[in-house]
């Protein structure tokens, strides 16, 4: 790939359900070390140039820089993960060409594979200004759950449209729609450039409808490649009990 190619793990210190989630410990570090030491892992691999924290809390910073990470200071403002990236954009001056994989900071299991695969998805669709990724529904109950977002894409691996909603709905009984529905995980990679505009577009009602950021981008006519996950993504982090699970996976 030609594109400089960087990671960025947004982590925030205030979490409803989980406080100070960073910073707790799985198998004796901090959270936020594991990921980042995931990142490192997926460097060789990936070509990424920089490993940045991007982080609004000084107890973030202090324990990141401890274990050697580059942190870069954002606002406490912003309403989106996009919004902090594009600060982080530019802060380090990168040019519109470079390509940012975003790596959620509660996501320690996150394999390797994955974090190359969607960085050279952008890489390959120069039409795309985002890439991201999708799993097979694993059940039928997750069709009609709300806390899963569907994608439906083109023959090309453009979204056409991610909703809370059961799409492509099933009309007729013997069409099998889980060959269709697919899952949305939340990894990206994006365009420099386009982080860049996001932070100047206005939201719109389907992203407030759907509480859904990546329908703005596509309202504003940004397009978005979608391709099934070489791997399903481990166990992510947002309650007390999703904390003890990691960290039997960690300790083994």
């Amino acid at each position: 790939m030609k594109n400089k190619i960087v990671l960025v793990i947004p982590s925030r210190y205030a979490s409803t359900r989980l406080p100070g989630k960073p910073l707790r410990l799985l198998a004796g570090k901090p959270m936020i070390q594991h990921v980042f030491e995931r990142a490192q892992e997926a460097a060789g691999e990936v070509g990424f140039e920089e490993i940045i924290i991007a982080t609004d809390d000084a107890r973030i910073q202090e324990a990141c820089e401890a274990f050697g990470a580059t942190v870069c200071m954002t606002s406490a403002k912003h309403e989106t993960g996009s919004d902090r990236l594009a600060e982080v954009v530019a802060l380090n001056g990168w040019d519109d060409d470079t390509i940012i994989v975003n790596l959620q900071g509660d996501e320690p299991l996150t394999p390797i594979a994955i974090l190359k695969q969607v960085a050279i998805n952008l890489a390959n669709n120069p039409e795309a200004s985002i890439a991201t990724l999708a799993t097979p529904l694993g059940k039928e109950a997750e069709y009609a759950d709300p806390n899963v977002v569907k994608v439906v894409s083109d023959k090309n691996g453009i979204a056409l449209y991610f909703s809370r909603a059961s799409i492509p709905f099933q009309r007729d009984e013997d069409e099998e729609v889980n060959d269709f529905a697919l899952r949305h995980i939340g990894i990206y990679a994006y365009r420099a450039g386009y982080l860049k505009s996001f932070a100047k577009m206005e939201p719109c009602q389907i992203e407030q409808l759907e509480k859904l950021e990546q329908l703005r981008a596509m309202w504003h006519g940004a397009r978005i490649h979608v391709a099934v996950a070489d791997e399903v993504p481990g166990h992510g982090v947002d309650t007390e009990a999703d904390l003890i699970a990691v960290e039997k996976i960690l300790s083994l």
